[in-house]
């Protein structure tokens, strides 16, 4: 088996086919990328028998045939090249020669046998969607999923497309993020997909606005295409939280916000928090400002920022983390706060529309 690409192609590839690939494993060939040639088209597969990540390249070859090659080994040979093309030759012995210019590395690979099969998806149920407005809805939710392992299906995202309505959900029991677009079919899909899984395909997303992504649902799992690029992932089993009737529909209190200038203002009470005694910050909207302080056993910080304001004063307490957090993932110069009260989750919304919506849930304050 014998085949020629471009070294920038190869190393690209592989930089992103081995976020599949497990570091430790018991089987060794996990460890390991798949290496498919035939002919014109030299295929990678990462996986980790929960993720898949499976991408093809250009090259040159009249062969036809498979090989695994450590992972990590690959990646740093061919990561240091010094040649625009690489040739990679490998004998009956599994021994595989790698030559670039005058660098030459011989190192042994495995036989495809010892491979596990990666399923193959049924293509009946799909929809088709924007790369890069996937891309953002990712960004903006991702950080409210859960870390815990107490209820894992809150360590996913939720897929809820219905009425050409696309919500994208993520909560973790003490926030909620939901991004939502308008999506071009009539299908109802409902599905969890693993933060991990929704990390590495942001990763490969596009930013081109021209770009479109394939999904292919079934009962277990999915598979996200786009350009040469295939993700599969095993689903989240479970009932998702029915976060609809947690988002809060009655407001007391209304504040509109330069995002920045409250971030600033929260970014500097984290000074003087000690992360693991989790002290909350009071805030008071009052008269046209929000007045922030934090006593903790560093020491104490006021501060206050103007808003244009409507309703009634109120006084709430909050992580600071977690409400930064939402500030960061809103991606907007201004936003709108929206307060039932003290003990009403604090809801974060654009500063026009609803593309996003993100709940804070309070922290009772000691008087």
């Amino acid at each position: 088996m014998e085949f020629t690409c471009k070294s920038k192609d190869l190393n690209e590839a592989i930089n992103n086919v081995i976020r599949a690939v497990p570091q430790k494993s018991p089987m060794p060939a996990l460890e390991c990328i798949k290496l498919f040639i035939d002919g014109s088209k030299l295929s990678l597969t990462g996986y980790d028998l929960e993720l898949a990540i499976v991408t093809h390249i250009d090259a040159q070859s009249m062969d036809h045939g498979e090989i695994l090659v450590n992972a990590k080994i690959f990646s740093d040979i061919i990561r240091k090249l010094p040649y625009e093309n690489v040739t990679i030759k490998v004998d009956e012995n599994l021994k595989m020669t790698i030559t670039s210019g005058s660098a030459i590395f011989n190192i042994p690979s495995l036989s495809a046998d010892d491979y596990p099969k990666v399923l193959e998806i049924d293509r009946s149920d799909f929809f088709k969607f924007s790369q890069p407005v996937l891309k953002n809805m990712i960004e903006q939710t991702i950080f409210a999923v859960a870390v815990s392992d107490s209820k894992p299906i809150l360590k996913g995202e939720l897929f809820d497309i219905e009425n050409g309505e696309f919500n994208l959900v993520a909560i973790d029991g003490f926030r909620l993020a939901v991004r939502k677009e308008k999506i071009d079919t009539d299908d109802r899909f409902y599905f969890v997909v693993k933060s991990k899984a929704l990390s590495e395909l942001q990763r490969i997303l596009s930013n081109d606005p021209d770009d479109e992504i394939t999904v292919y649902v079934t009962k277990k799992h999915a598979a996200f295409e786009m350009g040469s690029y295939t993700l599969i992932t095993r689903l989240l089993e479970g009932e998702f939280h029915k976060y609809k009737g947690s988002i809060p529909t009655k407001f007391n209190t209304e504040a509109e916000v330069e995002t920045r200038a409250i971030n600033d203002v929260l970014d500097r009470c984290m000074v003087m928090i000690v992360e693991h005694t989790k002290a909350a910050v009071r805030c008071n909207f009052n008269n046209g400002s929000v007045y922030v302080t934090v006593s903790t056993s560093l020491g104490n910080y006021s501060d206050e920022c103007s808003v244009n304001m409507t309703g009634d004063p109120v006084e709430i307490g909050f992580n600071c983390r977690y409400f930064l957090d939402a500030l960061k993932a809103s991606q907007s110069d201004k936003i709108r706060i929206k307060l039932g009260g003290s003990l009403s989750p604090i809801t974060i919304l654009p500063y026009d529309g609803d593309d996003f919506i993100f709940l804070v849930l309070p922290v009772r304050l000691k008087n």
